[in-house]
């Protein structure tokens, strides 16, 4: 619990200073951004984002299929255009197979069935997947941008992914 008691402390500083409690619902610059949810990544920072501009959905593995439900609302109900997925160096989405995870699972804890934990093996093409994934979707419109990038874990870079 130590933790929590110090993201309170951390959480009364900041809102003794806080200002932006008038922002609009919609995101300013229409976008979303999908990534993984590693710790070393910061997507404002990287990207250049501050409050109030983009809808930044993270799991692990930054896998569309897990973030359907939070694009389609944020395109059809808050107007976003754009979606950027960012897939990153060193993830751990690639130490691993379904059937590794099931098993540890298995003798772990419980019987996770078939649930798939989307690992992946090939870092660009699980990007190139992910946005074919969208542009496939009907429930993502085909005048909704679409692009798909590399977050380099060592020096912060973004690279895109060709074929994405």
């Amino acid at each position: 619990m130590a933790t929590v008691h110090e993201f309170l402390e951390a959480n009364r500083t900041y809102a003794a200073t806080f200002d932006k409690g008038n922002l609009p619902l919609p995101p300013a610059r229409k976008v979303v951004v999908l990534t993984c949810m590693d710790a070393r990544i910061d997507p404002a920072r990287a990207l250049g984002l501050k409050e109030g501009d983009a809808h930044v959905i993270r799991n692990a593995g930054g896998r569309a299929s897990e973030a359907v439900r939070s694009i389609v609302i944020s395109e059809q109900l808050l107007g976003t255009t754009e979606v950027v997925v960012i897939h990153h160096t060193d993830c751990g989405m690639l130490t691993f197979s379904n059937k590794q995870l099931r098993e540890k699972l298995r003798r772990d804890l419980s019987d996770p069935g078939e649930l798939d934990f989307l690992p992946f093996s090939d870092l660009e093409q699980s990007v190139r997947d992910d946005v074919g994934l969208l542009r496939g979707s009907p429930l993502i419109p085909k005048n909704v941008a679409l692009s798909g990038f590399v977050y380099d874990v060592k020096s912060g870079k973004l690279l895109p992914v060709s074929g994405a």
